[in-house]
């Protein structure tokens, strides 16, 4: 098991990644990278492996950060108001600083608190996230907070409402949306929070119909070698949805209040949250589950095989990180840094795109006399 401590400052308190033996030698087979996001906290982390083996941590801090999705050069990650868009600045073939990929931030829009969670990219190159407050699927404006999309057939009404707490989003094969998961199919302000145990659904946003249900504050659903995924967070089961039958079919339990979910080859990356002492999170299965396996939950990611639904690696967090939102995979990048607001970096990471033409002038239209 490898260590890695993490201390930000004199009065922060340390943060502790401790990977399991193998961890490190599975990422750098693949030649991949993680990037998780951990919204209390604040924390936009990369994971990958040193030249010489050792793990690799680097972080930086934006609001609220929960959202993620990686896109070729591009990394879009959801915040407290805004939706961020970052750019790899080093060229294939070469590295800054040891780095073989640096995140800038290159464009942002101002969304207000739409409470984003899942983010992805369509088959056009456009950004769909979860606006959650409002209950839909949305895109990006040039001159509003956002355009909405698509909103589950049993809400009546755009709202800032959080009505049925709509989190997750999968995309189909074509680059189209294709499932979404909600807590509730609830209709009123709030309303989810009564069926936490019990009312989670999933959502085919082609049809609008309803194609699984009864979940425990479902999370991340994604389409994975022409099977649909998700958590059934509440209860701490990591699965699949049968396509007939539309039940879920656990596949294993993690230790932990489970989002984000991301998939390289036959493995599955899954994240792990504490529990909050909250009434949000109290009085679910997971509770149950914990003691019935004689077990303490944990913040951490697991690989999941997905042949034999075994956990084979790990990462554990401890200290200041509490809880995770979403997680992804770089394929590609060995080891990953990303520049943020706090320091004088994003004044001197300046990169030139190809030139242009300038364009010619116009000729104006001859104008005819008889």
């Amino acid at each position: 098991m490898t260590t890695t401590e993490v201390a930000a400052s004199a009065a922060t308190p340390k943060l502790e990644l401790n990977a399991s033996r193998q961890f490190n030698a599975w990422l750098f087979e693949l030649k991949a990278s993680l990037a998780f996001t951990t919204y209390r906290s604040g924390k936009l982390f990369l994971i990958g492996v040193k030249d010489d083996g050792k793990l690799s941590v680097f972080e930086r801090t934006f609001q609220r950060c929960m959202g993620l999705c990686a896109a070729g050069s591009s990394l879009w990650m959801s915040s407290l108001y805004q939706l961020w868009r970052f750019e790899n600045a080093v060229a294939p073939g070469q590295s800054h600083d040891g780095y073989d990929a640096v995140y800038v931030p290159q464009v942002g829009y101002v969304t207000g608190d739409l409470d984003v969670h899942d983010v992805a990219i369509d088959a056009l190159g456009r950004v769909v996230f979860v606006n959650t407050l409002f209950g839909c699927l949305a895109t990006t404006s040039e001159t509003h907070s956002f355009t909405p999309l698509w909103q589950p057939p049993f809400v009546s009404k755009l709202a800032a409402e959080d009505r049925c707490h709509l989190n997750g989003l999968a995309m189909g094969e074509d680059g189209r949306p294709h499932y979404v998961t909600t807590i509730a199919a609830t209709d009123a302000a709030d309303g989810w929070r009564e069926r936490r145990r019990d009312g989670g659904v999933v959502i085919d946003v082609r049809t609008n119909k309803i194609v699984a249900a009864g979940f425990s504050m479902p999370h991340s659903p994604r389409l994975h070698k022409g099977k649909l995924w998700l958590h059934d967070s509440g209860t701490g089961y990591f699965g699949s949805v049968d396509s007939t039958s539309g039940k879920f079919v656990p596949l294993a339990f993690c230790r932990g209040y489970l989002r984000g979910l991301a998939f390289i080859k036959d493995f599955a990356v899954v994240g792990l949250s504490l529990p909050r002492g909250s009434k949000t999170f109290s009085g679910l299965a997971l509770d149950d589950n914990l003691k019935a396996k004689g077990v303490e939950p944990l913040c951490a990611l697991q690989v999941i095989d997905l042949k034999s639904g075994d956990i084979v690696h790990w990462l554990t967090i401890e200290g200041i990180v509490e809880e995770l939102y979403d997680v992804v995979v770089i394929p590609g990048v060995r080891r990953a840094m990303a520049i943020g607001f706090k320091t004088d970096e994003i004044r001197r990471v300046i990169t030139v795109g190809p030139p242009e033409a300038v364009a010619p002038p116009r000729k104006a239209n001859p104008i005819l006399v008889d």
